[in-house]
């Protein structure tokens, strides 16, 4: 699915992927995140994923009518940090970056915290 959004010049279409790329890049430079969740089927584990594979830790919904987008984040903090503080910035972080960038309102954005790694 895409979303659309109609300019003076034509309709620009954003494909989920382009929108979960940058919310990603967005998240990953909030402080204490380490990284993004993928649960892994065959065990139920939840793995770390790497940089270039972030997107994977992220799920879009896209709401055409009204031009929206809902967002769930799998997300693996640094241990020590406060949780909630991380998800509020995450939040506020991406909620900025997503309108800035495509002009499209977040309407929703949901953390979920699916581990934490300790150094």
């Amino acid at each position: 699915m895409s979303i659309k959004v109609e300019t003076n010049l034509g309709v620009i279409s954003i494909e989920e992927e382009v929108i979960a790329k940058v919310a990603g890049y967005a998240a990953m430079d909030c402080y204490g995140i380490v990284g993004m969740a993928a649960k892994n089927m065959k065990d139920g584990i939840f793995q770390l994923l790497k940089f270039e594979s972030l997107t994977k830790g992220i799920k879009v919904y896209t709401n055409e009518q009204e031009n929206t987008i809902n967002l769930d984040f799998h997300i693996i903090v640094e241990y020590g940090t406060n949780i909630s503080t991380i998800a509020d910035n995450v939040i506020n972080t991406v909620r900025f970056n997503i309108e800035d960038c495509f002009g499209i309102k977040a309407e929703c954005i949901n953390v979920f915290v699916e581990g934490v790694r300790v150094d």
